[in-house]
C-alpha cells in the first residue's frame, strides 16, 4: 500500500482513532492491545484529543505507545474549543503531551463536536 503525505511526513494511509478507548478502566488492557496490534502492522497514524475520556484516551495512547519509536508514529491530537484561546492553548497542550509521555504530537487540531446535517 502506497504511503500518504500529512504535514510533510510519508505515513501508512491507515491511522487509528481513539475517540471511545479510555472511558472504561476495565478495558484499558484490551484497549491498549488494540492499539499495539494496529502498530505492528504498519499503522503510524494515531489520532486522538483532550476531549476524548476527559484526558483517558491520551494517557492510554501514551501508554501504548512506549514500546514504540515515537519518530516513526504521527500523533494527532486536539484542544478543546473552550480552551482555544492565546493562553489557554499552550497549557491545554502541555497536558495533553504530558498524558501522552512524549514532547511532541506532529499535528494539533481546533476540535469542534458538533452534529453535522
Amino acid at each position: 500500500m502506497k504511503k500518504v503525505k500529512i504535514a510533510g511526513r510519508e505515513v501508512f494511509p491507515i491511522g487509528l482513532g481513539t475517540s471511545n478507548v479510555g472511558d472504561k478502566a476495565g478495558k484499558f488492557s484490551q484497549e491498549v492491545e488494540a492499539i499495539r496490534a494496529g502498530l505492528e502492522h504498519g499503522v503510524q497514524v494515531i489520532d486522538t484529543a483532550e476531549m476524548y475520556g476527559n484526558g483517558n484516551a491520551e494517557r492510554l495512547v501514551g501508554h501504548a505507545i512506549e514500546p514504540f519509536d515515537r519518530e516513526n508514529l504521527f500523533l494527532v491530537s486536539k484542544v478543546l474549543p473552550n480552551n482555544a484561546s492565546k493562553k489557554q492553548i499552550p497549557l491545554s497542550l502541555e497536558n495533553s503531551l504530558k498524558r501522552l509521555k512524549t514532547d511532541y504530537v506532529d499535528l494539533y487540531l481546533l476540535h469542534w463536536k458538533g452534529v453535522f446535517r
